[in-house]
């Protein structure tokens, strides 16, 4: 019988207590579409041994990427920025790019894809668009997201319109010159994109793990990544 793929989820970095942490849904989205996931967390520098043991990646939601890394501003509306991960992560992309990695970038991730390829981002996404759709509230919170008709995103979700869970307050600004923008909200703010260049890599800005237990559409994402795992 052949193994599970092994899917690499990175974490969130170290709390208070000096605990790394991350969401269960993750993880559970990752085991319902027959995957195995392994947590990867912030610090590690053995990214092409890892690489060379998993079959696929997830970047996890999370914090705000340090502006420095793309000549923004410290907004004051920041959250605490961390270095470690963003480094983490930025490595690991680059593996993941180069090995032609399956990938799943999920909020901060897609961000980070964006960092990590050149891009930029919107610091505080009320100031350039306002609030008339709800990127963010106290809790996840959907909204309407209209995809690219004929994209690989628009296929994997079985739909060119979607309502998924969103929690974020940046956004991409200057979007890196290798992503294709596939999805977008009402305001205009991207919310998908694609890297044509690569067999199997998808970035979304909301968090499909916090309803796919519920929502086969937003499953689907966790599904396809895991098919294209296992080759």
């Amino acid at each position: 019988m052949a193994r599970a793929p092994r899917i690499a989820i990175t974490t969130y970095g170290r709390n208070e207590k000096g605990r790394f942490t991350l969401p269960a849904p993750y993880v559970e989205a990752v085991r319902r579409a027959g995957g195995v996931p392994l947590l990867v967390a912030p610090g590690e520098t053995r990214v092409e041994e890892l690489l060379e043991i998993v079959d696929a990646v997830v970047l996890a939601g999370g914090p705000d990427v340090d502006p420095a890394l793309y000549g923004g501003a410290r907004h004051p509306k920041l959250t605490a920025l961390d270095p470690e991960r963003d480094a983490t992560e930025i490595a690991l992309l680059r593996g993941v790019l180069a090995r032609a990695t399956p990938a799943l970038c999920i909020c901060r991730g897609m961000q980070v894809l964006n960092v990590a390829l050149g891009g930029t981002l919107i610091e505080h996404v009320p100031d350039e668009v306002g609030e008339q759709v709800p990127h963010r509230r106290e809790d996840y919170v959907p909204h309407a997201v209209e995809l690219e008709r004929g994209s690989k995103l628009a296929a994997v979700l079985g739909t060119t319109a979607c309502s998924p869970a969103s929690s974020h307050h940046q956004a991409l600004r200057r979007v890196a010159a290798q992503l294709a923008v596939v999805a977008r909200a009402p305001d205009g703010i991207v919310e998908g994109v694609e890297l044509r260049s690569h067999p199997w890599l998808l970035g979304v800005q909301w968090h499909p793990e916090h309803t796919a237990a519920s929502d086969p559409t937003q499953q689907r994402l966790f599904d396809a990544l895991v098919a294209a795992a296992s080759g």
